[in-house]
């Protein structure tokens, strides 16, 4: 059961002007679900992305990759579940590119214009026959207000949607940042097994569209981890329709761009956040804080070392203040120089280790106290620099060994 998340609802996820979406049960792999999603763009529309980092990624990353690359004006994005067409060779490619051809065909558009987006098991050919088969069912639905339908559609192992939706004001014109995502398992930075997919009616350029982008990915989704695997498909896919009547944003230093990268980045760091709620056998949301580094990026080194050791999320599974394990994980990170009598390690409220060992009034009780709770901030103060840095992670349980081990069954 995710914790504490339900179902977003769909008269919160606002449409975006410009953006389509419809979905089809193809068939993909399990019948009677929802496992095919057509983004439709209207012309005008700028899409930006960033893909997982792992060099056995999948041949639909190749192809959008190459789409983009290529410079061509994205009109559609196809998204199926069931099946991530990734270690399937020359032959996924071909599969890959024969998805954006239809997709193209029915919607009078060129294939470069198709960017295409598989999620689910890997190394089996992807059943690009049936997802022929659906498009056309795509194209009927398509509508606006389909986001929390889309949202389903891209389901795997989740247990819930996962949307955000955010109205602003930008120059003086009302704007609007909707987004879906997917993503409980084989999640760790570079990106995640996620997909995500957020559109805004700003007036923004392509130079500006990509820095909001990058701030965005790097403060939300290469921020979280469930298991520490870098999966073969991820995208975060950023599209600006141009639609909300704001003076367009031309650079960095445009004075708009800041509140609409911001916005971008608040619903990006909330569907991060739902991922690690859903993530696979999760019953705990933990929030680790790195705080008074030397720079950012030894901050995210202690952080993520706590997050992805598994000695530590079974014990936050258990509910078991075994916290010499986080000072183990925070002595392995790579800070060299470190000196461990001025680090600070806190549960919540309770200060946990000072001057190097257990802090003199921390007691057993208070420790297990914080450690009972469905959320919980892990806060270690370096006291070494002004920098910091926040992970959001979950516990380990019996029930992630369960999902993963029957996943293909």
């Amino acid at each position: 059961m995710a914790v504490n998340l339900t179902a977003p609802q769909a008269q919160a996820l606002f449409p975006v002007a410009g953006v389509r979406l419809g979905t089809a049960q193809a068939g993909i792999r399990k019948a009677n679900r929802k496992d095919l999603l057509l983004i439709a763009l209207d012309e005008g529309t700028r899409v930006a992305g960033v893909f997982t980092r792992n060099r056995f990624c999948a041949a639909p990353v190749l192809v959008a990759r190459a789409h983009l690359e290529a410079g061509e004006e994205i009109r559609a994005l196809v998204v199926n579940t069931g099946n991530a067409n990734a270690g399937t060779g020359e032959g996924g490619l071909r599969a890959a590119r024969a998805t954006c051809d239809e997709t193209a065909r029915l919607l009078g558009s060129r294939p470069g214009q198709v960017l295409p987006f598989s999620t689910g098991v890997i190394m089996e050919p992807l059943p690009v026959e049936r997802i022929a088969t659906g498009l056309p069912a795509c194209i009927a639905d398509l509508q606006a207000a389909n986001w929390l339908s889309a949202a389903e559609a891209i389901m795997t192992t989740d247990t819930v949607p996962k949307a955000a939706s955010r109205r602003i004001r930008v120059g003086g014109s009302p704007v609007t940042v909707t987004g879906i995502a997917k993503g409980a398992g084989m999640i760790h930075p570079d990106m995640a097994t996620m997909l995500c997919f957020v559109a805004t009616d700003a007036a923004i350029g392509a130079a500006p569209l990509r820095a909001a982008l990058a701030h965005a990915a790097d403060h939300s989704f290469n921020s979280i981890t469930v298991d520490g695997d870098t999966s073969t498909n991820d995208a975060f896919m950023l599209i600006a329709t141009g639609r909300a009547g704001n003076r367009e944003i031309a650079s960095e230093t445009d004075a708009q761009f800041t509140a609409l990268r911001d916005a971008i980045t608040d619903v990006a760091s909330e569907l991060a956040q739902t991922i690690i709620r859903d993530g696979e056998g999760a019953t705990k949301f933990i929030t680790v804080r790195v705080e008074r580094g030397a720079g950012r990026a030894e901050c995210r080194k202690v952080a993520f070392a706590i997050a992805h050791s598994p000695l530590v999320k079974t014990a936050f599974f258990a509910s078991d203040p075994n916290l010499g394990r986080i000072l183990a994980a925070i002595g392995y990170a790579g800070i060299d120089d470190l000196d461990v009598s001025r680090l600070e390690l806190y549960l919540d409220d309770v200060r946990v280790a000072s001057g190097g060992g257990r802090d003199p009034a921390y007691r057993e009780e208070d420790g297990q106290r914080v450690m009972r709770r469905s959320e919980i901030t892990v806060r270690v103060v370096l006291n070494r620099g002004t920098a910091s840095a926040t992970v959001w992670t979950c516990d380990l349980s019996h029930d992630y060994v369960t999902i993963n081990a029957e996943y293909r069954t």
